[in-house]
């Protein structure tokens, strides 16, 4: 199990649980326009209880058989934001793909950052991952300077990458190499 951590006085960092799915709805719902242009088209049930429950379930279940680790940015009850490693790859690769989001509420604290920063150190110290991997809208400046603060180096543009806000878009792709060490080690 993956301990939370404190980012802030104010802000834990911890794992999902399924009693999360309200106030994710909630965050959804506040976060829904300024998310909109970063991410794939939303159906309405998204934005419901039942909707981040269903998505949590699968969330956890990806948990559960090692290929994914879920957390939230919990401010008090609320939700302002979630990390996510997926797509995590043990043997010789040892890699994880990172996608993160803020409630605009959120923006501006060093949330995004501190958050990047601290699942790099447990990718590095708990999960024995040798990298990691991101990617932004090429036009999406503030996730870059985030991945940039945090050690992510741009390896490369994907033409055409992610169906995002309707339509195919361009993203430059990010990596951080968390350590040397042999694989499992």
């Amino acid at each position: 199990m993956i301990a939370p951590r404190l980012l802030t006085a104010e802000v834990e960092l911890r794992l999902s649980t399924l009693d999360d799915a309200a106030a994710l709805a909630d965050a959804q719902v506040r976060s829904r326009e300024h998310l909109r242009q970063w991410e794939p088209v939303r159906t309405e049930h998204w934005f419901t209880t039942d909707g981040q429950l269903e998505r949590l379930v699968y969330q956890l279940d990806r948990y559960q058989t090692g290929h994914a680790v879920p957390w939230v940015l919990a401010e008090g009850a609320r939700i302002v934001g979630a990390i996510t490693l997926s797509d995590l790859v043990p043997g010789p690769f040892r890699s994880a793909s990172l996608g993160y989001w803020l409630a605009p509420d959120a923006l501006g604290r060093g949330l995004a950052t501190l958050a990047v920063e601290a699942v790099a150190s447990v990718a590095d110290s708990e999960l024995k991952l040798h990298r990691i991997e991101a990617s932004t809208l090429t036009g999406n400046a503030a996730s870059q300077r985030v991945l940039e603060r945090t050690g992510f180096q741009q390896i490369g543009m994907a033409p055409t990458y992610l169906h995002i806000d309707g339509y195919w878009q361009d993203c430059n792709l990010y990596q951080r190499i968390l350590n040397s060490r042999e694989p499992g080690a």
